[in-house]
């Protein structure tokens, strides 16, 4: 039976080591020892290291004995743990999301033969799957992608509850969103453009300008249009747009009795709390991608669309369920088919049609619902 280490023991990693841990042998680290304890509780199978991640991975006898890695560590750290992992030579898959460009990690994987899966999760992930599914199928114009994971009790004032970090979250509200408009590569501010989106048995949300487009603006540059945009409840982005005003996510510290400190350490340690998810509190994962081009000649249109709620058997949250069950289907075909080594963009699989149809029904026999349609017109 194959080792796999997991990388981060947060929601959604506790998600990812349990379902893996049904056909191999994991081990799940984290500095956190509480989620650690979670973890166990949940599935005492799973072997768990409290440990500083990468100063545990620095040292290579650490990791000789596993077959695969999955990456669950917050943002800022992503990057560099990659960098770290990559010369051990196995399959990598990745949901940390950083900032940095993943390509610049290309040559390093091709040389040390290590196929490397990044930003596998619901969205970028099966997202950029469904995209590389329907550019595979038709020649496409337009790309929309709308998505977003919200409680289904609206408590003002922020209306909405974080399954990553608030720091990452906040970086989705202060970077800028890049889109791609006529060919072009045109950037917009984050929050910006509200539109409407009607969703049944939930009512009207909020869509507005994230960065999440990411690898696909380079992968797939030949489709003129193209956004992706954050769904919330309405009135969210008017007054995320508030605090960023104020500076309460500003870098830069301040003063306060005799002590420095940031607004964004102190912003995001108090959203930590408020944004958290109260032990099986209802929420849901909504998506719905629209797509046009032509099929066969002919002018054609493709949509998916998915609404996932919390698992009460598992107690597992629907945005752990969506992005950790496509992480865990990447990273098992990473593990037993030969994937070219290199960095692996989700949109990529998505363009193959075995690994698209592993994928999906994975999804499917672990009940998240989703609607697929590719018509002419």
């Amino acid at each position: 039976m194959k080792k796999i280490a997991v990388l981060g023991a947060g929601m959604i990693g506790r998600t990812i080591a349990v379902d893996l841990a049904a056909h191999y042998h994991v081990t799940c680290m984290d500095i956190n020892e509480q989620n650690l304890h979670l973890l166990s509780r949940i599935n005492a199978k799973v072997h768990t290291i409290v440990c500083n991640i990468p100063e545990f991975i620095e040292h290579r006898e650490n990791l000789q004995a596993y077959d695969g890695f999955i990456v669950a560590v917050p943002g800022f750290m992503g990057f560099s743990v990659l960098r770290q992992l990559i010369p051990l030579g196995k399959p990598i898959t990745d949901i940390s999301f950083f900032n940095e460009d993943a390509r610049a990690l290309h040559e390093l994987a091709v040389h040390y033969g290590t196929p490397v899966i990044v930003d596998c999760g619901v969205a970028p992930g099966l997202s950029n799957i469904q995209l590389g599914y329907f550019n595979h199928h038709m020649q496409l114009d337009s790309f929309a992608c709308y998505v977003g994971g919200l409680p289904k009790e609206r408590t003002l004032p922020f209306q909405y509850k974080a399954p990553f970090s608030p720091k990452d979250v906040i970086e989705e509200y202060t970077r800028p969103a890049r889109l791609m408009e006529n060919g072009h590569i045109v950037t917009r501010p984050a929050l910006s453009e509200v539109e409407w989106v009607e969703v049944d048995g939930v009512g009207t949300l909020e869509a507005f300008n994230t960065d999440g487009l990411r690898s696909i603006l380079h992968t797939m540059a030949h489709i003129p249009n193209m956004k992706e945009k954050t769904l919330r409840y309405p009135g969210h982005a008017q007054l995320i747009e508030s605090f960023i005003r104020s500076g309460f996510f500003s870098h830069t510290p301040v003063t306060l009795n005799g002590i420095q400190v940031t607004p964004m350490d102190f912003t995001s340690t108090l959203l930590f709390h408020q944004w958290a998810l109260k032990r099986n509190e209802p929420e849901f994962t909504y998506m719905i991608i629209h797509a046009t081009g032509k099929m066969n000649g002919k002018p054609a249109k493709a949509t998916f669309e998915l609404y996932d709620e919390r698992d009460h058997k598992s107690g597992f949250s629907s945005m752990s369920r969506t992005t950790g069950y496509t992480c865990t289907a990447a990273a098992q075909l990473s593990l037993h088919q030969s994937l070219q080594p290199g960095i692996i963009f989700p949109e990529n699989l998505g363009g193959h049609t075995m690994y698209y149809t592993y994928i999906m029904e994975y999804l499917a026999a672990r009940k998240v619902k989703y609607k697929l349609k590719l018509e002419e017109l």
